[in-house]
């Protein structure tokens, strides 16, 4: 089963959804984090908690919009509202759904972020699995999300729209913030044991070697999925990848 709810805190409205067989029993929460431009009813969470639920129980799965995205009302995207969104999430997820124990599971964008939100606040997730994260994000954002003519736009002061399932207004203030946090600079060994990345070797969005590079420079454990791409569309590798992050979170 699943419900919709909102987290209305701090003048902030977050659009969650909920997957669980009974939200009296849960016990463990894992929170996922879409990607850049997607939204909480994408399809690789919904996949993901039909074969976590069928396995296992007193477990609850959120899922949220980002600012800007789905059905979310802000209008501009800034990286302190993504972290002030996470942060409620985790904190409803303790406080209202009782989970004892948080996990994560983010993919590009929202892997991206996470990692920043551990390395400024420390890590809330007993372990967390990255698929296909945007580590190099303004190359990500500069290289294959927004073209060369938004690029001129940007650099003369005009935001510009990108993105796949909703638009997302982007800014070069926003750009400059991105540059500014640079998950690949910062040091994650204390938290390399419980991390887990995936990446596909036909990523088109995100280059597998900067991948390869951060993963070994944390000594974090890498899975390389032969042939898929950003968004694992073919499903026996999409499956295959949940089984094996299903196996490393260790529920």
């Amino acid at each position: 089963m699943h419900k919709y709810f909102d987290i209305n805190e701090e003048g902030f409205s977050v659009r969650c959804k909920l997957y669980c067989d009974d939200p009296r029993g849960i016990r463990r929460v894992i929170v996922f984090g879409h990607g850049f431009g997607g939204h909480m009813d994408n399809k690789a969470a919904e996949r993901f908690a039909v074969k976590a639920l069928a396995k296992y129980r007193h477990l609850g799965i959120v899922t949220f919009n980002w600012p800007c995205h789905g059905s979310d009302a802000r209008n501009k995207l800034v990286l302190a509202d993504c972290d002030t969104y996470l942060r409620l999430v985790n904190a409803y997820c303790r406080e209202q759904l009782g989970a004892e124990t948080l996990y994560a599971y983010a993919t590009s964008f929202g892997a991206y972020i996470f990692l920043k939100y551990m390395h400024e606040h420390g890590t809330p997730f007993k372990r967390t699995v990255l698929r296909c994260p945007a580590i190099p994000l303004y190359e990500v954002f500069t290289h294959s999300i927004i073209g060369k003519e938004e690029l001129e736009k940007l650099a003369k002061g005009k935001p510009v729209l990108a993105g796949f399932d909703r638009k997302v207004r982007i800014t070069q203030d926003l750009l400059e913030e991105i540059r500014e946090a640079d998950v690949t600079q910062w040091d994650f060994l204390d938290l390399s044991e419980d991390i887990l990345i995936q990446h596909g070797t036909k990523d088109e969005i995100v280059p597998a070697e900067g991948i390869r590079r951060f993963a070994d420079d944390n000594l974090i454990e890498l899975e390389e999925i032969e042939g898929a791409d950003h968004r694992f569309q073919d499903p026996k590798k999409m499956d295959y990848a949940i089984s094996e992050i299903l196996k490393f979170l260790d529920l």
